[in-house]
C-alpha cells in the first residue's frame, strides 16, 4: 500500500449532501485541522465557492473533484524533480532535530543506486554519535560510499573532504547530511552557511538541492522553520516524513504560497521504499 492510499483512509472531506453554508464551514474546520493554516484554508474554501457558481457545480463529489484542483495548483509552482543535472550534484539535507534527516538521506541513496548513480554520504552530523553511525549502516546497505571524521570534528570539514571524495572517484551525487538545529539558534545556522559556502567554492557549477526535511506533525511551526531555515540555506525544496492517515502535512500549502516551495518527496516509515516523489494531485485526493 503506498503512502497516499494510507493517508486515504482518513479524509478530511465533509459528509454533506448538499452545497449549503455548513458544508463550506465543515471543510474550512477540516482544512484547518488538516494543518493548512487559517488563511490557506479560508482562501481555498473561497476558490471553491467561487468555481462552484461559475461552474455550476450542484454535488458534493463535484466539489470534491474541484477542491483537488485547486490544492494542486497550489502546489504546482516550482519544480518537484531533484536537479541532478551535474557530475557530480549536492544535495543538502537541513531541518530541526528528530524529523528524520539521517534516514531520509539514507533512503535517498536507496534510490539513486537503483538508478545506477554513484553515491557518496556525507556525515556532516558531527554533534550526534550516533548519526554517523546510522549513517554507515546505510552506506552499507545501499553500496553508497561514506565520508565521516571524528564526533564534535568542523563539519565544513567533513563536507570538504566529502566533495573531494567525489571528485576523485568520480561520483554522481553528494548527499550531505547535517545536525539537526534550533531553527533560532543563531550559530548553529551560521554553521549551515558556512557548508554552503564551502560547497560553492568546491562546486561552483554543481547542481544544488537544499531540502527542509519536515515532520507532518508538526503543524503551522513548519512555516516558522522554513522561514527560518531559508535566512542561512537558499532553499529549494521540502521533504515532508512521518505523513500518516492523522498528519496530512498540510502545512506544505502554506509554505508553498509564501515561498514558492515546492515538496520533492514524502515518507513514512523506516524502509528505503517508505519515500516517495511527492505527486499533488495523489496527495490533494487522499487529503480529501
Amino acid at each position: 500500500m503506498g503512502i497516499f492510499d494510507r493517508m486515504k483512509k482518513i479524509g478530511i472531506f465533509s459528509g454533506s449532501s448538499q452545497l449549503d453554508d455548513e458544508f463550506y464551514d465543515d471543510l474550512e474546520e477540516s482544512l484547518i485541522l488538516a494543518d493548512t493554516g487559517a488563511g490557506t484554508a479560508a482562501q481555498a474554501v473561497e476558490q471553491l465557492r467561487e468555481k462552484v457558481s461559475e461552474e455550476k457545480i450542484k454535488t458534493p463529489e463535484e466539489a470534491r473533484e474541484c477542491m483537488c484542483g485547486i490544492l494542486c495548483e497550489k502546489l504546482q509552482g516550482a519544480s518537484p524533480e531533484l536537479d541532478l543535472s551535474t557530475h557530480p550534484s549536492v544535495v543538502m539535507m537541513v531541518g530541526v532535530n528528530g524529523v528524520g534527516k539521517t534516514t531520509t538521506i539514507g533512503k535517498l541513496a536507496a534510490r539513486m543506486k537503483k538508478d545506477g548513480k554513484k553515491v557518496i554520504l556525507a556525515a556532516g552530523d558531527t554533534f550526534r554519535a550516533a548519526a554517523a553511525d546510522q549513517l554507515a549502516v546505510w552506506a552499507e546497505r545501499t553500496g553508497a560510499g561514506l565520508v565521516r571524521q571524528n564526533e564534535g570534528a568542523d563539519p565544513a570539514s567533513v563536507v570538504f573532504d566529502a566533495l573531494s571524495a567525489a571528485k576523485a572517484r568520480d561520483a554522481d551525487v553528494v548527499l550531505v547530511d547535517t545536525a539537526g538545529r534550533l531553527h533560532n539558534k543563531q550559530n548553529l545556522m551560521n554553521e549551515l552557511s558556512k557548508i554552503s559556502r564551502v560547497i560553492d567554492r568546491e562546486l561552483p557549477d554543481a547542481a544544488r538541492e537544499n531540502l527542509l526535511v519536515l515532520d507532518a506533525t508538526t503543524g503551522q511551526n513548519g512555516l516558522v522553520q522554513a522561514r527560518e531555515f531559508q535566512k542561512s540555506t537558499d532553499l529549494t525544496g521540502i521533504v515532508l516524513t512521518k505523513l500518516d492517515g492523522s498528519a496530512k502535512g498540510g502545512i506544505v500549502l502554506a509554505i508553498a504560497e509564501e515561498m514558492g516551495l515546492p515538496v520533492k518527496y514524502v515518507g513514512l516509515g523506516e524502509g528505503a521504499d517508505d519515500l516517495q516523489p511527492f505527486d499533488a494531485k495523489a496527495w490533494a485526493e487522499a487529503l480529501i
